[in-house]
């Protein structure tokens, strides 16, 4: 049901950029955003978050860190999957960017592809931590910390003018449909691995 939801908003939130007829949303949203000096700091940095260094140095230390080292793997192919159909929707609309981007981007703007890869990647780290045997509390303190992140990196987004509002907004519905899919896959692997095991031991 969910899934269902969020394609038909992520349908009707791509057929209107695709036609041009939400620029009066994005021109609303830009028009409540105030700019520093501070901000743009800030802001620049939350956004490293959603960079590819940062996400590749996360997934390597979940190698160093985990024992359970098919999370490890799930990570991984969590990162080169949402990277590769973020790139395809991308190459699909090929929304030109906003003008006077204070980052240097090169690819298309919609969906925003940060917004995309931190809800996917730091989506899943949820999930997982979730499933954990860590303490309640630590476990709450963890997740909410990342939620606030995966949210500010889509802020940034726009603060930093690399994107249109309407390009979070996709990137967060797309991401949404993706990581529930692929949550669903991973469970259905884990579901089929444990029944394996209980046959041998039977």
């Amino acid at each position: 049901v969910i899934v269902s939801i969020l394609s038909l908003l992520f349908i009707i939130i791509s057929f209107l950029v695709a036609t041009n007829n939400i620029s009066w949303y994005d021109d609303f949203i830009k028009n409540m955003i105030t700019l520093n000096d501070t901000k743009i700091k800030i802001f620049k940095f939350i956004t490293e978050f959603g960079d590819w260094i940062v996400l590749v140095s996360i997934t390597l230390l979940a190698f160093i860190i985990l024992k359970n080292k098919k999370h490890s793997i799930y990570i991984l192919a969590n990162l080169i999957i949402s990277s590769g159909i973020m790139s395809v929707i991308k190459l699909i609309f090929r929304r030109e960017r906003p003008e006077g981007m204070l980052v240097t981007e090169t690819s298309y703007s919609y969906p925003s592809g940060h917004t995309f890869i931190s809800l996917a990647f730091y989506g899943f780290i949820i999930y997982l931590i979730s499933k954990s045997n860590l303490n309640k509390k630590i476990k709450n303190i963890i997740n909410i910390v990342l939620i606030i992140l995966i949210l500010l990196v889509g802020t940034s987004r726009v603060y930093l003018n690399a994107h249109y509002p309407t390009d979070v907004l996709g990137g967060f519905l797309a991401a949404g449909i993706y990581l529930i899919i692929y949550i669903k896959i991973i469970e259905k692997l884990e579901g089929g691995t444990n029944e394996k095991k209980k046959k041998r031991k039977e």
